[in-house]
């Protein structure tokens, strides 16, 4: 199956057709490679038997209509992994998608994969962390799209004639856990930073930091709908400023912080480790990863380590790092106060109030580039026509990297590379 898509790819468009007539005869031989594969395979995945035989259709389907844009709703709308998080459980997953942090070409991927369902988090999600839609997962194999740093598995990348209720949201665990270990060890020899005894068994075993990530994403993926919020906080199919997604995304890991410290004190083992999760991986890991076009990740990243720095818990002295971390939970959990403000005061302000109140919670901690025009207030913005021109005015790198994370991004830059399709 693997090198019946790996050949297919290149005869696709990037809607996920394929165009060229002459490539037909070898696409129908490849799909027909494929369903035979899917039916080998079916009796030892017998929880998706239904999804299976209705992706043997679909495949059908498209290659007697021509291999034009490619349509897999009706398999996708038998595939639900959500009803059956079994620790352990495989499933195979084969979509023409895309995939994020990927590519945005729509290609047939096949993906192998496992259930990552531990017993504690289990009780926790069935009753104070309810989160019917998460499946965490574990890489088994896969196609080239997924030897990238996409650690996601979202049914909105399939190729559909229609968009359903979606009803569940995949993250591969042991990815975001492996380029974690990898980064924040070789960013603590960088740093000097010395790693508490908690922190330093983290990166030091996959397994634990499999869990400790799963518990990280079950509580930060169900607080994109939840609290003080404005209409749609993800900003789903709208064109907003980068910085907006910036402070949704680092709202949700200070929710999952703030929530870490009240397990902690019950006595959940994993709550310590998700604390030390969230502040590496956003100050090491995402503050230097990726472009500087519009990287609402890596701003995030950027607002904590500074919101720290300015309020003397982290302090780079002597060319080393260090952390009080007795001080650490207040401070971040302030700076989630701040945002969480922002959104209660947003339902009673007009967007592009709400916009400029976002700007001047990140410029307050963050300094913007000199050539900014947000950064000149309201009078250097174009407030007399549509927000468009307000988002266009956002430059593509609003909030330059400082001169400590320029550093550390020349010296730790090969480091972030290296851990594109890395799973363990």
């Amino acid at each position: 199956m693997k090198e019946a898509v790996t050949a297919l790819q290149p005869l696709q468009a990037q809607d996920g057709s394929v165009p060229d007539p002459r490539h037909h005869p070898q696409a129908r031989d490849l799909v027909e490679v494929i369903c035979a594969a899917t039916a080998e395979l079916a009796p030892h995945l017998p929880t998706d038997a239904d999804y299976l035989a209705a992706l043997v259709k679909d495949f059908g389907r498209w290659s007697d209509g021509g291999f034009a844009m490619p349509d897999f709703l009706d398999a996708l709308e038998a595939f639900h992994p959500e009803l059956a998080r079994t620790d352990g459980l495989v499933h195979l997953v084969i979509f023409p998608m895309y995939t994020q942090n990927g590519s945005t070409d729509r290609k047939v991927e096949a993906v192998l994969l496992r259930v990552l369902w531990p017993e504690f988090v289990a009780g926790l999600e069935a009753s104070a962390y309810s989160n019917p839609m998460f499946v965490p997962i574990t890489f088994l194999d896969f196609t080239s799209g997924y030897d990238t740093n996409s650690a996601v598995l979202f049914p909105e990348t399939v190729a559909m004639r229609e968009v359903p209720r979606f009803t569940w949201g995949a993250i591969f665990a042991d990815r975001e856990a492996a380029r974690f270990r990898r980064v924040v060890r070789s960013a603590a020899a960088i740093t000097r930073l010395a790693l508490p005894p908690d922190a330093d068994r983290l990166l030091s075993d996959q397994t634990l930091a499999q869990e400790t990530f799963v518990l990280w994403d079950l509580i930060h993926d169900r607080t994109h709908m939840r609290g003080d919020l404005p209409f749609d906080p993800f900003m789903i199919k709208q064109r907003m400023p980068f910085f907006l997604y910036s402070l949704e995304e680092l709202r949700c890991d200070l929710t999952a912080f703030r929530e870490a410290v009240k397990l902690e004190a019950d006595g959940v083992p994993h709550a310590r480790l998700v604390q030390y999760a969230v502040i590496f991986d956003r100050i090491f890991r995402f503050a230097v990863s990726g472009t500087r076009v519009r990287n609402y990740d890596g701003l995030g990243g950027q607002l904590l380590f500074a919101w720290l720095h300015q309020h003397h818990v982290l302090h780079w002295t002597n060319s080393r790092l260090t952390i009080d971390w007795p001080l650490v939970p207040a401070a971040v959990i302030a700076l989630g106060d701040e945002i969480d403000l922002l959104y209660w005061r947003s339902i009673d302000r007009p967007k592009v109030a709400h916009w400029l109140a976002a700007y001047a919670l990140v410029s307050g901690t963050l300094t913007p580039h000199p050539a900014s025009a947000w950064a000149r207030g309201a009078d250097g913005l174009p407030l007399d026509g549509p927000p468009k021109g307000l988002t266009d005015a956002v430059l593509p790198d609003e909030f330059p990297l400082s001169m400590f994370y320029e550093a550390l991004g020349r010296k730790i830059g090969d480091v972030v590379a290296s851990t594109a399709g890395i799973t363990a």
